[in-house]
């Protein structure tokens, strides 16, 4: 049973928006991508200034893994540098199939 990882935030005032895009893309390169039991991750804008992260991982235990060794991460520590700490909400949801 895979598991979704749903990141939704707003970005912090005054922030870059090519800056971000860079950091989500370093973060995702140099860090998640090498992380076991990731299937994909998509990032999207919404038009009311709302962004989302869909992290697809294999199992639970996979997720765990990477939200244990995130937070010591330059690439993840960056990306959150971007993001508005009061907007930010992380759901999880397990596939039915």
């Amino acid at each position: 049973m895979a598991v979704l990882e749903v990141l939704t935030f707003r970005l912090a005032p005054d922030v870059d928006e090519d800056g971000f895009l860079t950091a989500d893309r370093q973060a995702q390169v140099e860090f998640l991508y090498k992380q076991r039991g990731l299937l994909r991750r998509t990032t999207a804008r919404g038009e009311g200034g709302e962004w989302l992260v869909v992290t697809v991982w294999g199992s639970s235990p996979d997720a765990d893994a990477s939200a244990t060794t995130s937070d010591d991460d330059p690439a993840i520590t960056r990306f959150k540098s971007f993001l508005d700490p009061s907007t930010i909400a992380m759901r999880r949801y397990h596939t039915l199939d």
